[in-house]
């Protein structure tokens, strides 16, 4: 009774622990408990603790430990209860089914969800959705609209559900025709009189960049409902429609947190922060309270001004206002506070919530944070504390601290951290991490090195990456490098001004006069971009 109950988890966990037998029933209840409350970790400790005192489960508990291990994706768990399952001869009925199937589709096992799917004797719209959800899970949009067309043809209907995930996944892979005669199968099924499915729909066409056909579904569809309306305004955010994304906002009969926050991040993603932040203060002053969604869009915006004061107000806002602190909105803060030249404020804040994070984005967001204001060595202590808070580093982390390791010049922790990034941590080097790498070389004067790992790349060089090894060569005076390095930018950009600049004074550096002449006589008979500079300064 206890563990049904909202907010009495607790109570239900101290009962069971001092009962002197525990059976089945018990130990199932108390797990079902735990897994209802999001305790996934819990619940399989005391799975474990049942299969110890010898307790056999039964396919009610079955189902909640799968349920649990999947939620952590792991799939070698899932297995062995499947297998026990079939080892105790506990009868597995249509629920239990799919939530195995369910189990592997989360943990990203197609493979092995098919395989399941093949063996459930009755398969209902539960199974095949499920199977159909983790092809889409995997963007394997062709082998999810494959298993559609056969659960039609075995005699059943989709479900609601069903059809808004297909039509959501095809708009995320831009698969027009594919939607579009989805949105055919819902008209003819009268799936269109549901709100949300034209919400998605609308969504559909959005995504696709057919805000005509997003207009039309909206068009034609209710009114009055608010999700529909924050779809379109998104529609036209997500398509640089920035002045249509305003109009439709204004026009709102009603706006919820979704609706502002959804403008305020266009603003903010759109360069437009002063409008940005003019809109979330008339959020305020209009008595809706911001989320932790706004807030993060908020301070992306205050980041991108440099305005410290303002920044230090919202932090203070989000505090009284108790919004509640996910590893988003505390990325964004860390990340403003670096941004605003408050490097202490932004290291002060992570060492409070450093042992409340789950995710690795605070720690990007520092790690780049002290990168960019020149502290290689505390870069590189985070950056092992990572393995000790179990955080996985990903591609941005590897950015934060080769950049690092480039402005310190500490070459030999950049070469280390460049070959574990694929051997250690399975994170492939693109080509930010490349010129990165370049840039190392190129400002310690190892310019063969430098060039070597150009030729070895995987991918082609791009202009920032010739650019950065012929500053380098400059730098060090380097004509024969300097030289086949202008020849890449110049043959992926003719008329980059800059790279001829470049050349023109390294030949200058060595006295050989002929080729400046040469070099400045090409700049002025071919029309050289310039990029215009500007600067700024916030009071």
């Amino acid at each position: 009774m206890y563990a049904k109950r909202a907010g009495q988890l607790n109570n239900a966990r101290k009962l069971f622990d001092i009962m002197p037998a525990k059976g089945c029933v018990s130990y199932t209840t108390m797990i079902m408990g735990l897994v209802q409350n999001d305790c996934f970790r819990e619940a399989l400790e005391v799975f474990k603790d049942m299969r110890s005192d010898g307790v056999v489960p039964n396919d009610l508990t079955l189902v909640n430990v799968i349920c649990a291990c999947s939620h952590f994706g792991e799939i070698l768990n899932c297995r062995m209860i499947h297998a026990l399952a079939i080892k105790l001869f506990v009868e597995v009925n249509l629920v239990s089914w799919n939530v195995m199937l369910n189990g592997y589709a989360k943990a990203g096992r197609v493979d092995m969800a098919r395989e399941l799917f093949e063996r459930i004797p009755d398969k209902d719209v539960i199974s095949w959705g499920t199977m159909i959800d983790g092809y889409i899970l995997m963007n394997c949009l062709h082998e999810a609209l494959v298993m559609y067309q056969a659960m039609l043809r075995s005699g059943l209907s989709p479900n609601e559900i069903l059809v808004v995930n297909l039509v959501s996944a095809c708009g995320r892979l831009n698969a027009i025709s594919d939607g579009r005669q989805l949105h055919g199968m819902v008209v003819k099924k009268g799936f269109d009189c549901y709100n949300f499915i034209q919400t998605t729909i609308i969504h559909f066409y959005a995504a696709c960049g057919m805000m005509d056909l997003s207009c039309l579904q909206f068009e034609v569809g209710a009114k009055g409902h608010l999700e529909s309306w924050n779809a379109l305004v998104s529609g036209f955010i997500k398509n640089g429609m920035m002045d249509r994304a305003r109009q439709i906002f204004d026009e709102m009969p009603e706006r919820d947190v979704f609706s502002w926050s959804t403008m305020i991040s266009g603003y903010a993603q759109t360069d437009q922060s002063r409008m940005a932040l003019e809109l979330f203060h008339k959020m305020v002053a209009g008595g809706i309270k911001p989320n932790e969604v706004t807030m993060v869009s908020v301070f992306s915006a205050i980041a991108t001004l440099g305005t410290l004061k303002e920044g230090r107000w919202a932090h203070e806002y989000v505090c009284n206002e108790s919004i509640p602190l996910n590893d988003n909105l505390r990325a964004a803060l860390i990340d403003m506070y670096a941004k605003c030249g408050s490097i202490n404020s932004a290291l002060q804040f992570f060492n409070q919530i450093q042992d409340k994070t789950y995710s690795v984005s605070p720690w990007n967001a520092i790690i780049c944070g002290l990168a960019s204001h020149g502290h290689a060595s505390m870069c590189l202590e985070l950056f092992s504390d990572m393995e000790r808070y179990n955080i996985k580093p990903n591609p941005i982390t590897f950015i934060g601290v080769l950049s690092a390791c480039c402005h310190a010049g500490l070459v030999e922790p950049g070469r280390r951290i460049f070959r574990i990034m694929k051997s250690a941590y399975n994170v492939e080097p693109d080509i930010k991490h490349y010129g990165c790498m370049v840039d190392l070389l190129g400002r310690a004067g190892l310019l063969e090195e430098a060039e070597e790992m150009i030729r070895s790349m995987p991918m082609k060089a791009d202009i920032v990456i010739w650019g950065t090894l012929l500053a380098a060569c400059r730098t060090h005076g380097n004509v024969n490098i300097g030289e086949r390095a202008a020849e890449g930018l110049a043959r992926l950009a003719p008329s980059h001004g800059g790279g001829k600049v470049l050349l023109s004074n390294i030949y200058a550096d060595v006295g050989r006069w002929e080729d400046v002449s040469l070099v400045r006589r090409v700049m002025q008979n071919q029309r050289m971009e310039r990029m215009p500079g500007c600067s700024g300064v916030v009071r």
